[in-house]
């Protein structure tokens, strides 16, 4: 029997998530800016209504392809704000996706990628 974490019990979304995805190292910088962003979406919210809407936020922000998502016009800001009820659509969010995907790339330009800054962070912290 798999032991779980008592708030991995609620649904199968959440059930899944744990068991695959929860606690498992990644180091694949698209995958760790989608993760990024969408704990910045869950913020007042709950993970679960977070994770029910990832794909959607997986369309509306081009799979999270960092260069596309830093790129993105204030036209495109108001598009996600205003008609795309499958992602969170506050504005402030929206365009932190934005600010976060030109801090990745000036990350990626000074540690060659986001997992080396995060490894390095981590390395310098003490737990």
């Amino acid at each position: 029997m798999k032991i779980r974490c008592p708030w991995a019990n609620d649904n199968k979304l959440l059930t899944d998530y744990h068991d695959k995805e929860w606690g498992v190292p990644i180091h694949d910088d698209r995958l760790l800016f989608e993760f990024h962003i969408l704990e910045g979406a869950q913020a007042g919210l709950s993970w679960n209504l977070i994770l029910q809407r990832r794909d959607s936020y997986r369309e509306a922000f081009d799979n999270f392809q960092i260069d596309k998502v830093a790129a993105y016009s204030e036209e495109k800001i108001e598009e996600l704000g205003g008609s795309n009820p499958g992602i969170i659509r506050n504005r402030l969010k929206i365009r932190s996706t934005i600010t976060n995907a030109i801090a990745v790339q000036d990350i990626q330009e000074e540690y060659g990628s986001f997992d080396s800054y995060i490894l390095v962070f981590v390395d310098h912290q003490t737990i």
